[in-house]
């Protein structure tokens, strides 16, 4: 159990930190050396690859994909650590933002290990709607599963590596969620195993390039900007100091409007 906990705390902080600091390969763990995040931003998911619903069903990727933006993440449902930290905080997160799952994006989430079916991911399906308790949901979450060739296919698409560990008999795999534009090109890469909302909204109003958000969220978006190495989002000052700088002269200018009217009026 031991050695459990120190692999899936060190893979919490693979993905930003190797890459990073560009540690050499011959000085990781054995585990962790074949397991990352490779950014592939801007480049397209594989939507015509067939995998399974809860139910079953075969069903291309493509059919979560075209309307709205998408948070993809990649788990594997009898992980007994590292993937249900995951799924925790992307629902954490999700449980917090304005924005609704099956209105505004979908969440799409996939197991990368060929040998779990249907039934394992309709009971996370299940758990997790649960635990989001929102009108909806249910149709805008998805649980899939698929064969070797077509998670390969994903996963390669993603840039996310991972490796069978025969030593704690579980795969070592990155922690993170990815989000993807409506047309499927992967736009933003979010890591660990807890995801600030405010990082995962400005994420996906960037993937959806402005339809979803308030006025005031666009704002918000303009003062922040998205580091590939970290997966977050920074203020940048220089923008913050300008947007404030513009509500004041046009609350000054409301306020000076105000005052001459009722001057006029008297």
């Amino acid at each position: 159990m031991i050695a459990r906990l120190l692999v899936a705390l060190t893979l919490i902080l693979v993905p930003a930190a190797l890459g990073a600091q560009g540690l050499p390969a011959d000085t990781r763990p054995e585990a962790l050396r074949d397991v990352g995040f490779d950014q592939r931003l801007g480049e397209s998911l594989p939507l015509d690859v067939i995998l399974r619903d809860e139910e079953g069903r075969a069903v291309p990727l493509g059919q979560y994909f075209g309307r709205r933006p998408v948070v993809l993440s990649l788990v594997y449902y009898d992980c007994p650590m590292l993937c249900t930290l995951t799924l925790n905080g992307l629902v954490g997160a999700l449980s917090v933002l304005s924005f609704d799952v099956g209105r505004e994006f979908e969440v799409v989430t996939v197991s990368f290990d060929p040998r779990e079916g249907p039934e394992l991911a309709r009971a996370k399906k299940v758990s997790y709607l649960q635990r989001y308790k929102r009108a909806g949901a249910a149709e805008g979450w998805h649980f899939l599963t698929g064969d070797e060739a077509a998670l390969r296919k994903l996963t390669a698409a993603v840039g996310f590596r991972y490796a069978w560990d025969e030593r704690t008999k579980q795969f070592a795999h990155p922690a993170g969620v990815v989000v993807a534009t409506p047309d499927g090109r992967l736009s933003r890469y979010l890591y660990g195993i807890e995801y600030a909302p405010k990082d995962l909204k400005l994420a996906l109003m960037e993937s959806a390039a402005g339809r979803i958000g308030t006025a005031l969220d666009q704002v918000l978006l303009f003062c922040y900007q998205y580091d590939p190495q970290t997966g977050r989002y920074s203020a940048m000052i220089l923008r913050l100091v300008r947007v404030a700088a513009m509500v004041t002269l046009v609350g000054l200018g409301g306020l000076l409007y105000v005052l001459r009217r009722t001057e006029v009026a008297r």
